[in-house]
């Protein structure tokens, strides 16, 4: 694994990075510059060439990098499927304090516009002003985002073991997370009126069929006022209160077919679904249903699913990235606060 870390000017980058080294095994991973850390689990390099066919031949192991700070060097490494790109930002407020610690060089105005420039690259930093070494410009490639608003190091320490780095999930989805993430991208070609939903029925890990909600084949789009009810243009004494909408695990089940769903089949959708659906579920052979996003009668809906064997389990994109409440970051083991000395937030 090979993680670069990316972020404004006294978020704690190279603090994660020393962690890493010394929590971690990492070895640091040092390029157009001297080092700057006094730990010896470090390599340097003289170009970015070196770095990556060194990384390359030894893949299996552990590096981390601040180094990597412009969109063309991290396009070397992106297409390497041991590469990650971790973003580290803070308060401004809290990274100014924590700059004066260092440096009384800069008033607020003066960092306030370094600030500008990193993020934005609209002007002067560090002798360059390109687009190029903008965050902004980066941005589309970070793989985990990390917020240092902590008050002191263990704190910061304890969100980096709960984010827990070393999951090869963070590099490989691992298959909820591909098939729930699928899911998800089928929702968006929903014109539902009132909410996007997706399902992808999976069977032996292989895609059977996909759906999302919105009315039948030849009548007109939700959003085009295709079913009066989602459009709340119908009047409840009216005969009309069925929603003509088909739902996305209908048009997954109709798609695949009671045949071709077989034995074993998962259901993934990002919404629990509701009772209509269920039963048509069960009635297919579902084995297992997968969701994200609750709904109203998710408890009905669990009662039959478990009263015909069906498994419904909640999926949860989070679980890896929960950090540890304010309160519980922010006390040392005396319940003390922490005050941060300038070497630790650099």
């Amino acid at each position: 694994m090979f993680i670069a870390i990316i972020g404004t000017k006294c978020s704690g980058k190279s603090t994660v990075e020393d962690y890493l080294v010394s929590s971690k095994g990492f070895i640091s991973i040092h390029s157009f510059r001297r080092s700057l850390n006094d730990h010896a689990n470090h390599l340097t390099f003289s170009s970015p060439e070196e770095v990556l066919e060194h990384i390359t031949r030894h893949w299996r192991m552990n590096f981390v990098t601040c180094d990597l700070q412009t969109l063309d060097l991290v396009e070397m490494f992106i297409k390497r499927p041991f590469f990650m790109l971790m973003s580290i930002d803070a308060p401004l407020y809290d990274r100014f304090q924590r700059y004066q610690k260092l440096s009384n060089d800069l008033d607020i105005e003066d960092f306030v516009r370094q600030d500008d420039a990193r993020k934005f690259g609209v002007a002067e930093f560090e002798g360059r002003v390109t687009r190029n070494f903008s965050l902004n410009a980066l941005d589309q490639h970070v793989n985990i985002r990390m917020v240092n608003d902590f008050a002191k190091l263990s704190g910061l320490h304890a969100h980096v073991e709960s984010i827990d780095l070393l999951n090869p999930s963070h590099l490989r989805p691992d298959w909820d997370t591909y098939f729930m993430t699928l899911a998800s991208l089928a929702s968006q070609r929903s014109n539902c009126m009132k909410r996007r939903v997706g399902a992808i029925l999976v069977r032996d890990k292989r895609i059977v069929a996909t759906g999302y909600n919105g009315t039948p084949r030849h009548l007109r789009n939700c959003n085009e006022g295709g079913c009066p009810k989602c459009n709340g243009v119908v009047d409840f004494k009216s005969d009309l209160l069925e929603c003509v909408c088909l739902h996305a695990e209908e048009n997954a089940l109709l798609e695949a077919g009671r045949e071709r769903v077989g034995e074993g089949a998962v259901l993934y959708c990002n919404t629990c679904p509701c009772l209509k659906c269920t039963v048509k579920i069960i009635q297919t052979g579902v084995k297992s249903v997968v969701y994200n996003l609750t709904y109203k009668v998710d408890a009905a809906s669990a009662r039959l699913f478990k009263e015909a064997g069906v498994e419904l389990r909640r999926f949860d994109p989070n679980v890896t990235s929960q950090r540890p409440s304010r309160l519980e970051s922010h006390l040392d083991l005396d319940g003390s606060m922490f005050d941060a000395t300038p070497k630790e937030w650099n």
